[in-house]
């Protein structure tokens, strides 16, 4: 099923290399979604109408981004490879002069798929991070990772449980 955002803004998104997971909402963002929320909005808004980690500046700067997941335990990595019992998010930037302003986070799932909500439109899942890469999402600016909460037992995790 193809999804309903327009296809020239993701060139590198093409099937079969995603799969639409669940319908369109505005309920929730890629933020929030990569943060494990499906219920609001999380936006560093300077009035405060979206979630925002408390004590995190309510700025739009890669710096507020990275400190609202550290909020969550999630620190920055070097890799984006799958590693057991690892929860790991993508930070995605477009460079405005010198300044990188966040627009996308996406979250690697136990299989090593990524996770990502486009805007408004569906959550997908796709293969390689960079798909989503592109004209309004720029590219990967940093990793970050946690221990996964509630990782699978390995005897189900290998599909035998």
């Amino acid at each position: 099923m193809a999804g309903s955002w327009p296809p020239d803004n993701f060139p590198d998104l093409k099937s079969p290399g995603y799969k639409v997971t669940s319908p369109a909402t505005r309920r929730y963002n890629c933020l929030a979604w990569a943060a494990g929320e499906t219920g609001r909005r999380w936006e560093p808004d300077p009035l405060g109408i979206y979630y925002w980690p408390p004590r995190v500046p309510r700025v739009r700067t890669m710096g507020a981004v990275v400190a609202a997941y550290g909020s969550l335990g999630f620190s920055l990595c070097f890799s984006e490879a799958l590693e057991a019992g690892v929860e790991k998010v993508a930070l995605f930037g477009v460079s405005r002069g010198e300044t990188v302003i966040p627009t996308h986070a996406a979250v690697q799932l136990e299989s090593g798929q990524w996770s990502s909500k486009i805007g408004d439109f569906e959550d997908i899942s796709h293969s390689a991070v960079e798909a989503v890469s592109g004209p309004i999402y720029g590219k990967v600016i940093c990793f970050l990772q946690r221990p996964r909460p509630n990782p699978m037992p390995p005897i189900l995790q290998s599909g035998l449980g």
